[in-house]
């Protein structure tokens, strides 16, 4: 947990400052606040010791006070007072800077991280708890940090000047609060303890209410064309219940902190006042009096400042108790190190677009007991136009995860350009290799800035003829703004045909060597389908184009055919040869073409 706790705090970084200058600003506080009731107690003992001069020799109180005295402690109060109120305000400005500084750091780290992650790492967070993570977690991790600072140091200084003048000012009768302070510790440890089980199982809550908020956002159309409503809504109340229920048992423990030091508070009170006013009682008529009334004012204040230390101390507790699960939760995405890195010395250019899988396998993860791709011996010249066709789960998505270094391969060796995947930098090796899903996401923008995506400095031009090669164009003029037309979060605003040739314009503005098409046409025409096709061959003949597809429409006419099953390559061949000796081929054909598919 040491190791978790200093890689949050790396994240302070430019804040450490303020970080710094906070616990100073609080140790001047409290070391003013502990002195003030000792002034208090200096002033009411000049006035009672005034009091008692006038009584014995018939004089005023104002003539027989000592008026510097009473000047000075009154000086030193209300300076101590503004000192107070001035290192109080700074303190809170620099925690408040330091904290949120930290947090907005700490958010960028874990972005961050999580963009370097491959989709190997990925697989091992859900989105959602990512999420949950990036805001809840952090967000509980800043007002622990920001308390921290503030009180860790105010709340055990205020403690221990406390006690210390409280043995300056009432003297043996301050081993009273010696004799609370353990006691009250052990109960606060031991609420802890119960707690800390409880409020670990609440952030798992929380990532089960933010899947349950994710999935409804992201599958409204379903949700309603389903009138799932109903249903949704009761999943998400018992995501809220739980979290509520375990908010509860925890708060249950935690509660019993305030009647531990109100019980404190009041004892010490009770003791203070018997024993003090046994010993007053007792000293009257007595030239030396072990204890005065200021005196006993005084160790009554110091009391209280003690046990709302106690109580500042149980409040850090309960915070650290929720923020010691965040901050492990944090640091297990810090601390995730990513699956697939650049060599130490990069090839920067990728010469064409040849593919050749070497006796390749992979499995997702090294758990796993089986390989989702098995044995793979595939040769695709660059410029080829190659189809892939397979039932699901088949691995047609894996084998083209691969080209692009997505995941990296179990056994074997992925060869893109004549070298392998592994021996490119990774930015160049993706650039080279546009990947188009079934899928895809459109962002907030403008359809012209969507499709810069695929390059930030393109011209008016370039995306019109891209958009014109992926058949994007014809719809997009129909739009009043044509291409500065304004696209909805998610391409909400588009058909699922539309958004499929926005992403093919998108990747093909990448200019890349090899163009992977994951079923990305299954929602056009079948005639639009054929115009994407041919305008691919016919401009972009030296890109290797690699289709899956469900339709063999969609790729009859391809060099060459990969037929998958349960991961392994079941043939190879053109349209006509896969028609007259494959058997899954001969039984898709038959399904789509004889029997009326499309």
């Amino acid at each position: 947990m040491k190791k978790d706790i200093a890689l949050i705090l790396k994240s302070v970084r430019e804040y450490k400052i303020y970080a710094i200058f906070t616990p100073i600003f609080m140790i001047v506080e409290s070391a003013i606040e502990c002195l003030m009731p000792l002034f208090m107690s200096r002033l009411l003992g000049v006035v009672d010791e005034g009091n008692t001069i006038a009584l014995a020799n018939g004089i005023s109180l104002a003539e027989a006070i000592d008026t510097n005295k009473l000047i000075l402690f009154i000086c030193l109060m209300v300076g101590g007072a503004i000192l107070s109120l001035a290192a109080g305000i700074l303190g809170g400005i620099f925690a408040a800077r330091a904290s949120t500084g930290m947090a907005k750091n700490l958010r960028m780290d874990l972005y961050k991280k999580v963009q370097s992650f491959s989709f190997s790492n990925i697989d091992k967070f859900s989105a959602s708890s990512l999420v949950t993570r990036m805001t809840t977690d952090i967000s509980t991790v800043q007002m622990a940090f920001q308390m921290t600072i503030r009180m860790v140091v105010r709340a055990p200084l205020m403690m221990i000047f406390s006690v210390i003048f409280a043995f300056v000012a009432g003297g043996q009768m301050a081993w009273i609060f010696i004799g609370l302070i353990p006691v009250i510790a052990l109960g606060f440890i031991i609420i802890m303890i119960l707690a800390m089980p409880t409020f670990r199982r609440v952030f798992k809550r929380y990532d089960a209410m933010n899947e349950s908020v994710e999935e409804n956002v992201s599958g409204i159309r379903v949700v309603k064309s389903y009138v799932r409503e109903e249903y949704e809504k009761e999943k998400f109340k018992t995501a809220s219940d739980n979290i509520a229920k375990e908010f509860i048992k925890a708060e249950r423990i935690v509660v019993w902190t305030n009647p531990i030091l109100n019980f404190a508070i009041h004892a010490s009170n009770v003791l203070i006042c018997a024993i003090g006013s046994y010993l007053i009682i007792g000293a009257i008529g007595q030239d030396n009096s072990p204890l005065t009334i200021p005196q006993l004012s005084a160790l009554q204040t110091y009391g209280v400042q003690i046990l709302m230390s106690l109580m500042f101390v149980s409040m850090i507790f309960v915070m650290l108790i929720m923020a010691l699960e965040a901050i492990k939760r944090i640091s297990e995405v810090l601390k995730e190190e990513p699956t697939i890195l650049n060599p130490e010395n990069p090839i920067m250019e990728v010469s064409d677009g040849s593919i050749n899988f070497d006796h390749v396998s992979f499995k997702y993860s090294l758990e796993a007991e089986k390989n989702a791709l098995e044995g793979l011996n595939i040769t695709i010249k660059s410029g080829e136009f190659v189809g892939i066709i397979g039932s699901t789960g088949s691995g047609k998505t894996s084998l083209v995860n691969l080209i692009s270094r997505l995941y990296d391969v179990s056994e074997g060796n992925v060869i893109v350009g004549g070298h392998n995947v592994k021996d490119y930098d990774l930015i160049t090796l993706r650039d080279a290799v546009s990947v188009v899903l079934q899928k895809n996401v459109l962002f907030s923008g403008t359809i012209a800035d969507n499709l810069r995506w695929g390059n930030l400095h393109a011209t008016d031009e370039e995306i019109l003829k891209a958009a014109k090669t992926a058949q994007a164009d014809e719809f997009v003029q129909t739009f009043p703004k044509k291409y500065d037309t304004y696209i909805e979060q998610g391409g909400s605003n588009v058909s699922g045909g539309q958004k499929q040739r926005l992403c093919i314009a998108r990747a093909l503005l990448k200019q890349p060597k090899i163009l992977v098409l994951d079923d990305s046409t299954s929602a056009v025409d079948t005639k639009t389908d054929k115009l994407i096709r041919e305008s691919l061959r016919k401009d972009i003949p030296n890109t290797t184009k690699i289709v899956i597809a469900q339709r063999i429409s969609s790729i009859e006419d391809a060099d060459k055919i990969i037929v998958m099953e349960n991961g392994k390559i079941n043939q190879i061949g053109t349209h006509a040869e896969l028609l007259k000796s494959n058997k899954i081929y001969q039984e898709v054909y038959n399904t789509q073409v004889r029997k009326g598919g499309n």
